[in-house]
């Protein structure tokens, strides 16, 4: 069987601990993300800053995209791929004035509305979901495949889907033309599997 192109829009875990850089390694090893996405809720610029650079270091060894969450200015400041934005955080418009032609994702949670919006403003890449239920984060919205099915219906756009994906449910997501996964909980907060094994599992 021919093997999938990179898939994975992996997102960090709410606390980087010494361990994380050698987890990372070893699952960016496997070549199945195209995206790492870091997002660090209450933690200072500062903080981001350093933890940005060694993960920066990491990511462009194995060619893998460095997306800052939430922050244009950060993201710029660390030479970042690019930034996600939330439908609260800065508009396309203003974030593509402080990283030029840099990438930009959009959260559009599952309303066509908000995905037409996001591609008239050319957003980079649009996110779906919640499609499960998730540790990482509270979930308002709650996605379906046929939501998934609409905003593919109108767009070529790439789609990413998001919200407790993991091995039991990320097969369905992907036959329904979802182009990448996010995952995070899944990879970082597995009891019962390292993250090297999680994401073994996801193929």
């Amino acid at each position: 069987m021919k093997s999938r192109a990179k898939f994975i829009y992996l997102i960090s875990p709410n606390k980087i601990n010494t361990n994380f850089y050698n987890d990372l390694l070893s699952v960016l090893e496997t070549r199945k993300v195209k995206y790492f996405q870091l997002r660090l809720k209450k933690v200072s610029k500062n903080k981001i800053l350093i933890v940005s650079k060694k993960i920066k270091k990491i990511c462009k060894a194995f060619k893998v995209k460095f997306i800052i969450n939430d922050s244009p200015l950060v993201a710029k400041k660390v030479g970042a791929d690019g930034c996600h934005l939330g439908q609260t955080d800065m508009s396309i418009k203003d974030a593509r004035k402080i990283i030029k032609n840099k990438i930009i994702g959009v959260t559009c949670h599952n309303s066509l509305k908000l995905a037409k919006e996001a591609i008239k403003n050319k957003a980079n890449y649009i996110a779906i979901g919640a499609f499960n239920r998730s540790k990482t984060k509270r979930q308002k919205y709650k996605a379906t495949i046929n939501d998934l099915k609409k905003i593919r219906s109108i767009s070529k756009k790439p789609i990413v889907a998001i919200g407790g994906i993991n091995q039991n449910n990320y097969k369905k997501l992907l036959l329904n033309k979802a182009d990448f996964l996010a995952i995070s909980s899944f990879i970082w907060k597995n009891k019962k599997l390292k993250p090297i094994e999680a994401i073994k599992k996801i193929k």
